[in-house]
């Protein structure tokens, strides 16, 4: 059996047309680029943050080493009370800040695919224009300032709570689950409330771990909304604090102490909070890529 298995894998391998390898070889070869070109300054801003910052001042090129490692980067950014602040911050956004879109989205998504919903289709295209067009940002600045959210963290929170395009995806999902499982749960005295924390949410396991990664990466990489309402800088996120030492240069509060050497350790401390500020959601994404190529296809088969 096993040998016929192979001699038949065999013979489509062979099957393979000249466009079709040509094609795989491109694929390979663009995908390879991609990645060099990703990983080139990545690894550049590691090698830099861990150097020693009067030889990384008179280093020249990009770095493919660490040149005299050294940690005093590192040592200055954990005594910055604002990346402490700037952490804990993110991490509530984030934190609280999924939860409560993947709840919403759910919600709505389970409300949009079903077809016995009352306009469901205008609704649909209601919510598919908001995603192409919107008041802007003076509007949308009044409308916070309005509830009562400006220069609070829900404001960070509370508006962005439900992507469009996440939304449609999720509702594409539930869509493809068969209607019979909804109808048996309903012949057995389930509610809507059952069927959708009983049978959508275990179905759809994979697009709701894509999600949930699309929303906790946006909530981490958020800086513009926070540029905008919060003005108490103990509430700012991590990455508003990474714009102000990247673009305004402000690494005096972790270079104080350094004596003749601040100016030189305020260039490595600028790749030293690049690195902290992404490490964690680096070390997140391998537990959830499993689901992720599975996730967005299940969301994408069925429109």
């Amino acid at each position: 059996m096993r040998q016929k298995e192979a001699a038949a894998a065999g013979k489509r391998k062979m099957k393979a047309s000249l466009g079709s390898r040509l094609f795989d070889v491109f694929n390979v070869a663009v995908m390879s680029g991609l990645v060099i070109v990703i990983l080139i300054p990545l690894l550049h801003v590691v090698c830099a943050s861990f150097s020693d910052p009067a030889s990384y001042v008179r280093y020249e090129g990009l770095m493919w080493h660490p040149v005299d490692f050294c940690l005093d980067a590192y040592k200055a950014v954990m005594r910055n009370k604002n990346i402490l602040t700037g952490y804990l911050n993110t991490i509530f956004i984030v934190t609280v800040g999924t939860t409560i879109s993947i709840i919403f989205t759910l919600i709505a998504a389970y409300c949009l695919s079903r077809k016995n919903v009352m306009w469901n289709n205008i609704l649909m295209v209601g919510i598919v224009f908001s995603m192409y067009f919107n008041g802007g940002m003076i509007p949308f600045y009044l409308v916070v300032k309005g509830v009562g959210l400006n220069n609070s963290i829900w404001a960070l929170i509370i508006p962005p709570a439900i992507s469009t395009y996440n939304l449609i995806i999720m509702r594409t999902a539930m869509a493809s689950v068969p209607d019979s499982l909804e109808e048996s749960a309903k012949l057995d005295g389930a509610n809507h409330w059952t069927i959708l924390w009983k049978i959508m949410v275990p179905l759809v396991k994979p697009t709701i771990a894509v999600i949930c990664l699309y929303y906790a990466v946006t909530n981490w990489n958020s800086w513009f909304n926070a540029m905008l309402f919060i003005r108490d800088k103990a509430d700012y996120p991590l990455q508003l604090i990474l714009r102000e030492i990247l673009l305004q240069n402000d690494t005096s509060a972790m270079a104080a102490g350094a004596g003749a050497d601040e100016y030189l350790i305020s260039e490595t401390i600028q790749f030293a909070t690049i690195v902290v500020a992404t490490v964690p959601i680096l070390a997140i994404y391998p537990f959830v890529q499993k689901y992720f190529v599975k996730g967005v296809m299940i969301g994408a088969v069925k429109g």
